[in-house]
């Protein structure tokens, strides 16, 4: 059975994503309101889903929280897919760059082997 979207499940995602996000980067409600200039209030109501949030407020919450807009949209196992892949592509990224660096600095390393 496939949830019903609805304007409750969408305000519901913003609003827990927002929350998530927030913690993730170890920022208060009340840092938050001071970086975005929103009240500490208004941000406790929109993650508590108190209160809706429009496009001039959501942008500023995703310049403070460094996160584009659409994130906010998605669900929780989609970010954590988008993440995996992300590491996955940095990780294989690492190692080429140290190779290419090792070859370049220590030729006879690459030698011995």
């Amino acid at each position: 059975m496939t949830k019903k979207i609805d304007e409750n499940y969408i305000h519901n995602l913003v609003s827990s994503n927002i929350k998530r996000f927030r913690k993730m980067r170890n920022i208060s409600q009340l840092d938050l309101s001071v970086i975005t200039g929103l009240t500490h209030n208004f941000i406790n109501d929109i993650e508590n889903c108190k209160k809706g949030i429009s496009a001039k407020s959501l942008a500023k919450l995703s310049n403070a929280l460094n996160v584009e807009p659409y994130q906010f949209f998605l669900q929780k196992d989609m970010c954590s897919e988008n993440m995996r892949s992300y590491v996955k592509d940095l990780n294989v990224s690492f190692l080429k760059a140290v190779s290419d660096l090792t070859e370049l600095y220590f030729p006879e390393d690459k030698k011995e082997r």
